[in-house]
């Protein structure tokens, strides 16, 4: 595959392999414990480090399948957190391959997941207020 510039990405990424670390891996642990999908938060992982990536290569990383990493990325789509740009193959016919990357940083990730919990948890404790003025 070659990007606009006439680069080679497959050399790249050969030099450059993605792979999932220790720091992944818990990344992943925490998005999980503070209910984030399993997709997102793998999702999300693979895109971490701020490269660009095929969802070919995130199925392949990431043990997910590819419906899984559709839904994943239409929840980042919806959430402006990336940016998709298509490649032509280099060989043969077919449709041209999806390049993701994450266009913010994945502290402002995390603090959006932070703001909308702790809407939901205010929202669960005024619902447990009501339950007890009406018991």
């Amino acid at each position: 595959m070659v990007d606009e510039s006439g680069r080679n990405i497959d050399a790249a990424l050969e030099k450059n392999p993605i792979y999932m670390g220790s720091t992944e891996y818990e990344m992943i642990e925490l998005f999980r414990k503070i209910n984030v999908s399993r997709p997102v938060a793998l999702t999300l992982a693979c895109l971490a480090k701020g490269r660009e990536i095929s969802s070919q290569s995130i199925e392949v990383v990431s043990g997910l399948r590819q419906p899984e990493v559709s839904v994943a990325m239409r929840y980042l789509r919806e959430n402006d957190w990336i940016h998709i740009r298509e490649e032509k193959k280099s060989k043969g016919k077919g449709r041209p391959i999806k390049l993701y990357k994450l266009t913010v940083p994945m502290d402002r990730i995390v603090g959006k997941i932070e703001q909308e919990i702790i809407a939901e948890s205010r929202h669960v404790l005024q619902n447990i207020e009501r339950l007890k003025n009406i018991a």
